[in-house]
Formats: structure tokens, sequence, C-alpha cells
């Protein structure tokens, strides 16, 4: 049986991949330098949003085939497709941000993802046998399969690889590319064959179209709770004309929080002055709370767009400074910048071994912490930790 397909229901389950792809990797960005119940929320709502993006876009893409007659989905078939689905996808995501993103770890998420995409699909296919028998055809079934683990992996190597641009919305498009064609490459290959005792039934109480707007806006809707609750969000800036705010608390080494309460004496005007070169505190929030990071309790740096995270060996606090701020307000003979959005504290790396064509260090902190290290920037910095291991013995 010859179907055809509806332009417009093609062109939104393409915008319903795209959108639930840019969501899902831009949650599993910040998934390596989060902890604790937020990493795992991240895990989740990328793994959930990653899925929906791939259900949504086959479930619009099946209501755009022109079937003759009504077809009936199976409500098992189809929750089994949706949770498999955001089980395997949940695996990439983790595999891809829960470490520095080696060659070898990209490759194994692009293998799970892709394998998500075909999973889903052709267990949501199972949906529709209690009404018609199909059967595919072997050349294109090998060609969908081919195709959504391509650009599974070519995604995420877009996204996360280390020399790769890094750009949520290419990734996202490439990987919404890779899930349509996929699915459309597999319809083509389908023959739909309907039952002989399978009675045609009216028609459905909503149309094929109102059903996959319906469907998209509930996708969309989620998605974009998803973005809005879980992405950390910049400070705002104080408007014009107000009071200066109060002093912010100041975390002292020792992990105690110290209020400066005592009024500071007045400089000496005969005595020169001796601008600070390196700060010896970093501004950071937490919880709306305006606070200062000693800068002698600082392992790593980590930028998000235009701002920074700060690990402290234990924590991960949101600074709204970008790194090339912080970078200038640290001392270049104890932190190095060693990648282009990391920078680490040499004293407190305890390995560096090689990771794909790039390196990756592993720091002596409380919580495991790993940071990529840049091709250009290996050698020097093994160099670097021979001979502080040198002055040191």
């Amino acid at each position: 049986m010859t179907v055809e397909l509806d332009a417009s229901l093609v062109a939104l389950s393409l915008f319903m991949a795209f959108q639930g792809s840019y969501v899902g990797l831009h949650l599993a960005r910040q998934i390596g330098e989060a902890r604790g119940i937020r990493h795992r929320r991240l895990i989740a709502s990328s793994a959930f949003s990653l899925a929906l993006a791939i259900w949504t876009m086959h479930f619009v893409g099946m209501l755009a085939v022109g079937l003759p007659y009504a077809a009936d989905y199976l409500v098992l078939p189809t929750l089994l497709s949706f949770l498999v689905c955001v089980l395997v996808v949940g695996v990439a995501v983790f595999v891809v941000g829960s470490a520095a993103p080696s060659r070898n770890r990209i490759l194994l998420a692009g293998l799970f993802m892709g394998a998500g995409i075909l999973a889903m699909h052709y267990l949501g296919m199972v949906a529709l046998h209690s009404r018609m028998h199909m059967t595919h055809d072997a050349a294109l079934t090998a060609a969908s399969a081919a195709i959504g683990v391509g650009a599974a992996g070519m995604a995420l190597w877009l996204c996360f690889g280390d020399g790769a641009p890094r750009s949520v919305p290419g990734s996202a498009a490439l990987l919404a590319f890779g899930i349509s064609a996929m699915h459309y490459t597999a319809m083509s290959g389908t023959a739909f064959h309907m039952h002989e005792l399978a009675a045609p039934d009216g028609q459905p109480a909503l149309s094929p179209g109102l059903l996959a707007i319906v469907v998209s806006v509930v996708a969309f809707l989620v998605s974009g709770l998803f973005l809005l609750t879980l992405v950390p969000m910049p400070p705002e800036a104080a408007p014009a004309g107000t009071a200066p705010a109060e002093e912010p608390e100041a975390i002292a080494p020792s992990g105690a929080v110290q209020t400066t309460a005592e009024p500071v004496a007045a400089p000496d005007p005969a005595a020169a002055p001796q601008p600070l070169r390196y700060p010896a505190a970093l501004p950071v929030e937490r919880e709306g709370l305006k606070r200062s990071l000693d800068t002698a309790r600082l392992v790593a740096v980590q930028a998000q767009a235009h701002y920074t995270q700060l690990f402290d060996g234990e924590e991960v606090w949101f600074c709204p400074l970008t790194i090339s701020e912080v970078e200038a307000r640290l001392d270049p003979a104890v932190f190095a910048r060693v990648h282009r959005s990391h920078i680490v504290h040499l004293d407190r790396i305890a390995t560096l071994r090689r990771s794909g064509d790039a390196g990756e260090a592993s720091l002596a902190t409380r919580v495991p912490y790993r940071v990529p290290v840049a091709r250009s920037r290996t050698r020097w910095l093994k160099t670097q930790l021979q001979s502080r291991l040198v002055a040191a013995s």
C-alpha cells in the first residue's frame, strides 16, 4: 500500500525534534559540573527531553502518513517505546555528560542514543499491529539504523567534542535531522497491509492534524518547563541610582561563613597605594545570596556562556564573571587555563592521562573531578607538573 505524507505535519515533526533536542543537549552540557540532587535532575531531565523529542517526532510523523483508514495505537507498546527510549538515551546522556567527553565516550554515547532512536521507532510501530501488518525492507532498515547512529554520534561530538564548535543549536539541528531522516527512511521501506478481519472504523474523535498539534504543544511546554527550572540564571544588575548593596559574606578557607561587621580603618594618606594584583576572593552566589569565595579554596573553573562555575573541591559555586575575567584575577603561577573553558589549580592535579587526541586531568579532591586538557596544552602541562614535583622534592 502506498502512503502519502502531509507536508505541514512533516514540518511540525522536524520542529519538535529540534526543540526537544535543543533543551536536552543544553541541559546535558551542565551535568559534568553539577553535584548532588541537581546532577541527578539534569541527567533525568536531559534524557526525558531528548526522548520526548524522539517520541513526539515519531508520533507526529506517523500522523503525517495518510492511511485510508483509522489507525489504532495500542497503549502498552506506545508507552513502552517511550520508556525504553528514556532509559537508553539516559545512558547516553550519563556517559557523555558525567566526565570529560573523550572520543571513546562520545562514540559509546552515540551508539546508545542511536539505539534509543531505533528502539523508539520500531517499538512504536508495534502499536499498529492490531489493525494492520507491516513488512520492512532490509536495506532501508539498515540505512535508517546507520543514519540514526551516525547523526547521533556527530551531534554529540559537535556539542561535547574537544576541538569542536560546541554549538548547542547546531548540534540540536543535526540531531533533529538524524531523528527525522531515520524515521522517514524507515517509513519509506515499510509496507502496510490491512488485516482481513479488521473492520474499518469511522473517523477518529480528533483529526490527525489537531491531535498532532495537541501532542506538540504538550511536549513543547514540558521541554520549556525543564529549561526554565533547571538552567541557572545570571544575577540581575542593580538598577541605576540605587544604594550600594551590603558587603557580601566571605567564605573562609575553613569553610565557615564570616561576615565583615567590623569597620575598616581608613588608609594612611601618606602611604603609597599598593594595588592588589590578584584579589583574595571571587564573587559567587548561592540561593540568591551574594558571597565571596576565597581563592585559596578554589580548585577549578569552568566557563558557562557568560558566567562561570567555581569548584572548591566539594561544591560548585555560581560566579557572574566570565572565564577571562576570572583568569585575570588569578595568579598564573598557581592557576593555568588548560582548556578554552577550564582553569585548574596546578597543585591539585593528581593524574594526567591521554584521552583521545587530547588529555584529561584528575584532581585530588574529596568529590571526584576531571578536567579536559586541550591537545595544545597537554605537553606544556606535563612539563609544568614535572617541574613542580622536582621543586617540591
